[in-house]
This record gives structure tokens, sequence and C-alpha cells, in this order.
């Protein structure tokens, strides 16, 4: 039996495990002694159980732990809860980050709202709106009901009090956490210390309490999100809306799904009641697309396990300039820089005589090396002003020798354009280079 030291007050009997001056139970002066005690043992030959182990704060055997695992819950929409794994996870802790003005306050009241209608209990914590205004929101929505909760505050405290109550929440929702502040820390609201102690102390409280917990994160101007880089260590789920603010579409990308696949994005609409779901995002961005103009070509795009047809457009115009100009908008201009030394290097063109424009339709932004092939296709249907032909597709990445490669995914992209109808699908199964490229589509040897 092993003794450990403890200091014990004479006076109301207070335990510390290091001596003090001062009594932290009833503030007397000098009072503590020192005092062992005794642990007790375990039973000879008898290894101490798992939950007593946890509960001794000790590491336990996983493979004894009796502990049911947490069922997801939906969020309302089918569609989130496919993205998000299985739905909200009790105790699980989601940051959705996206620029001002975007429709982030927008899509979490309707989720507030949907679950309040199915009888789970969610609180909507705003620092940025007052509850009239969020009110308001809510009655143009049409969600307004007796269950749907609210709360103004820029203090952290109450929103900890919501979580600390006797019958926590389902669901909180904290918009945002760079308007949060706790006066236990020194620092404005949105410094680096004010958001590391507010998310620290929301996010132990959620999982001790089995809260859902949605933060919403600000951007920077290049948009990444603003705070530390511990706010998206500590959190489950990172969700991104994207998507310009003259278009009508919204993209909810994620990052980072410690419950579901990550990488997945999720198509809105946006309307006068709210954000709607686009079931079928795999032709929504060629709506109003006339096949016969020249400069512009379809591509088989993936971002995580949804395929999707956008189209690339291009033109070359004749320039006025010293230096030509390139310009690309959707995907990186160092992209369009690399293509087209390889187009003028493997097919003998000169384009220095020439401006380049490329972009992706419909305001996407795409980072999928799958672009290559239909960027190149666009810029050649441009320079020799033909169109390529209707239903034409192409995908793949091209390298520094103009030979067109494999992709991720490239099973998924040939189901799906074969699902669309669209042929010839021009990928690396049916052509090597880009010269086979320029011949298949318009007939051209180097």
């Amino acid at each position: 039996m092993k003794a450990r030291r403890v200091y014990v007050c004479a006076d109301c009997g207070a335990r510390s495990h290091q001596w003090q001056g001062q009594c932290a139970g009833c503030g007397a002066w000098n009072t503590l002694a020192e005092r062992a005690e005794a642990k007790p043992a375990a039973a000879p030959g008898r290894r101490p159980s798992a939950e007593t182990l946890l509960a001794e704060n000790r590491p336990a055997p996983l493979a004894e732990l009796r502990q049911g695992r947490a069922v997801a819950y939906s969020s309302g929409l089918s569609a989130l809860d496919e993205v998000l794994g299985k739905g909200f996870m009790p105790g699980g802790v989601v940051l959705l980050a996206g620029e001002p003005g975007i429709g982030k306050s927008t899509l979490l009241l309707q989720l507030v709202g949907n679950l309040a209608r199915t009888g789970r209990s969610a609180v909507y914590v705003s620092a940025e709106e007052s509850l009239g205004q969020i009110r308001g929101r809510a009655e143009r929505l049409g969600l307004l009901s007796p269950d749907l909760l609210a709360m103004a505050t820029t203090r952290a405290e109450d929103a900890l009090a919501a979580l600390a109550q006797g019958q926590a929440p389902d669901l909180m929702v904290v918009d945002s956490v760079q308007t949060l502040s706790s006066e236990a820390v020194d620092g404005l609201p949105g410094s680096v210390s004010q958001v590391r102690a507010v998310s620290t102390a929301l996010v132990e409280q959620a999982k001790r309490c089995g809260t859902t917990l949605v933060l919403v994160g600000h951007v920077t101007k290049e948009g990444q999100i603003a705070g530390p880089k511990l706010l998206e260590h500590m959190v489950d789920t990172v969700l991104s809306l994207e998507g310009d603010r003259q278009h009508l579409f919204r993209m909810l990308r994620v990052m980072k799904n410690r419950f579901g696949p990550a990488h997945e994005i999720l198509l809105f609409h946006m309307t006068g009641a709210g954000m709607e779901v686009v079931d079928d995002p795999s032709t929504f961005f060629l709506q109003d697309r006339d096949p016969g103009l020249s400069g512009a070509a379809l591509c088989m795009a993936v971002s995580g396990q949804r395929p999707f047809a956008v189209e690339v457009q291009a033109l070359v115009t004749k320039t006025f300039l010293a230096i030509p100009r390139r310009t690309a908008l959707g995907f990186d201009a160092n992209r369009l820089h690399l293509l087209l030394a390889v187009v003028e290097k493997k097919l003998r063109l000169n384009l220095g005589g020439v401006d380049i424009y490329a972009k992706i339709g419909g305001g996407m932004k795409l980072a999928d090396p799958a672009l290559d092939a239909a960027i190149v296709a666009a810029v050649l249907s441009s320079f020799y002003d033909r169109a390529l032909p209707e239903g034409a597709v192409a995908w793949g990445e091209i390298d520094l020798n103009g030979q067109i490669r494999p992709v991720a995914s490239h099973d998924i992209r040939l189901k799906q354009a074969a699902r669309l109808g669209y042929s010839p699908a021009l990928h690396p199964g049916e052509v090597k280079n880009i010269g086979a490229l320029q011949a298949r589509l318009f007939g051209r040897s180097r």
C-alpha cells in the first residue's frame, strides 16, 4: 500500500495536494497540515477494470471498454447528412467558414429551425446580430416556432451557461467565435488569445455534455480561416462555404472530417426562402450553354467523390501589347502559363502575338489537375476558331512533355460522362498526348 501526502485544513477540512499559506476553502491562514493518505490497493491477482482506470484518468485497454458508440442524428438536410458522414454527431464540433454575406447565418438558422421542428433542442447564439434581426430572418425563411431558441450575446460565459444547464441542447450554433470574448482573458474579441480561450472552453463543454457545436469562423482577405491554426485542429469537421456573391449558387466544401469522407462538396442555390440544395449538380454549371461556339470545352471534374461537368472557356485574340496578356479565372494562372508553354513547344504554335484569357464558367473555382486537357482543348478551339464536337468532354493531367496522364477517380468520371450521354470522351485512355488531342478534335498534325 503506497501512501501519498496531502494537506488538510484544520478549520474546515479542505484538502490540497500542495501546501499554501491560505486555505482555499475557508480563507484561514496557516491552517494546512500535512497528512499521509493511503491509496486502496487492488485485490491481489486482479487488474483494475477499464471503467476504474478511466475514473482515475489513467490509460485503459480499449478492448475492455463497454461504452456505447454515439449515434449520429439528422441535420434536417439529407444531402448534408451524406456529406458529413451520417449527420450531426453528439459531442462533435463543426467549424463553418466563409466570406461575409455568403450565407453562413442563413444556412445555420435553417438547420436550427429544422431541428426545432423535429422535436430536438437547438440554440442559435449570435454575437453579431440582435434578437430582432434573427427573428426577422427566421420569419422571412418561415422558421418561426415555439421551440426555436436564440440568444444574442458577446460574452462566452453566457454561451457556456446555456451548455451547462441541466438539459443541454442537442445542437448549439455560435455565430461567430471571433466576436465572442471571455472575461478570464485579456484582449479584444478576435485576438489570438481570445479565440483560443473561447473556442477551447466551448469545445470542452460541448464534448462533456454531448452537444453538437457549430462554430462560425471568419476568413481573411486571402481566404484563410482567421485566428490561430489551433482552431482547425481542435474541431472535428471543417466546412467552407464558397461562391461569388454575384451568383446565386453556393458551394459547401468539406475540408476536414473525422466522421466521414473529406473533400466532398454540396451545392446550394440561394433563393428568397433560403438555401436550397441542388439535387443533381452534374450539369448545373452548363445552363444556357451553346455548344456551337468556339473556345469552349467540357471537363468532367471531381470534388471528393462527386463528378460534375464544367465548361472551360478560352479567348485567343490578337494582341497590341509588347507583352501578351495571360489571364485565368477559376484556376491557378501559373497552370495556364505552363500549359501554353507546352502547347507552343510540342504543337509548334506561335502564341507570342496573341492575348489568351481562360476561365471556368459559372464562377467556379477548382484545383482539379484533370482540367489540363479541357483548358488546352478550349485554347486550341479559340485559336482555330472552331467549335468542338457537340458532347465532347475531356479530362487528364498534362505533363511538361505534352503527355496526358491519368487522374484520380477516372472510373467515376467515365461513368458520369456515359450517364450524361457525352461523347467522345477524351481521356488518358483515348489520347496519349496533346498532339493526339489536336488531331482528334481538329484533324491537324504537328
